[in-house]
C-alpha cells in the first residue's frame, strides 16, 4: 500500500511540475535557436545560442534593480520587449572607437511591475543579424515568466 501512494504522490508532483511555466520564455522554432539556461532564486538567465555556438540574445529577468546606466546619446533603435515600449542601446565602451564587431550588439533594460527587471543583450554579427534578433526580441513574452521571481521571493 505504501509503495502505491508513493508512486502515486511521485506521478502528481510530476504531473503539477510539468504545467509550470519553463524558466525561459517561448523560442519561436524558425529562429533555429535553443535556451541554455541558469535559474537562481533571485534570477532567471536564458541565453539563445545558434547553432554554430555563439551566444546571441541573451535575457536576465531578476527583481533586482540592475542600475545600469542607459545614455541617451547611445540610443538607437525603438522597439518592444514583452509588450512594454523600449530603446536599444549601443554598447558603452568608456569612449572607445565602436568596432566593426562591437557595431551590431545592443542593450536594454525593461522594468515591470512589482520590481521586475528584464536585461536584454544582442550579440550580433551583422547588421542583418541585428534586425532579425531584435524582431525576434519583440516576439518573447517573459511576463510569466518573470511572475515566477516575484513569486518565490
Amino acid at each position: 500500500m505504501k509503495i502505491v501512494i508513493a508512486a502515486s504522490l511521485l506521478l502528481a508532483s510530476a504531473a503539477a511540475w510539468s504545467q509550470e511555466a519553463p524558466p525561459c520564455p517561448t523560442l519561436p522554432a524558425s529562429a533555429g535557436l535553443q535556451w541554455e539556461q541558469r535559474v537562481d532564486a533571485t534570477f532567471i538567465a536564458c541565453k539563445a545560442v545558434a547553432a554554430d555556438g555563439r551566444q546571441v540574445l541573451n535575457v536576465m529577468l531578476t527583481s533586482r534593480d540592475p542600475k545600469i546606466r542607459l545614455e541617451r546619446r547611445l540610443r538607437e533603435e525603438e522597439s518592444t520587449f514583452s509588450g512594454e515600449e523600449i530603446h536599444w542601446y549601443r554598447l558603452d565602451l568608456g569612449g572607445q572607437e565602436t568596432s566593426p564587431a562591437m557595431a551590431s550588439r545592443r542593450i536594454t533594460v525593461v522594468e515591470f511591475d512589482d520590481n521586475r527587471y528584464a536585461q536584454v543583450w544582442i550579440n550580433a554579427s551583422s547588421p542583418e543579424e541585428l534586425g532579425k534578433l531584435i524582431s525576434l526580441a519583440q516576439q518573447l513574452d517573459v511576463r510569466a515568466t518573470s511572475a515566477q521571481l516575484s513569486a518565490g521571493n
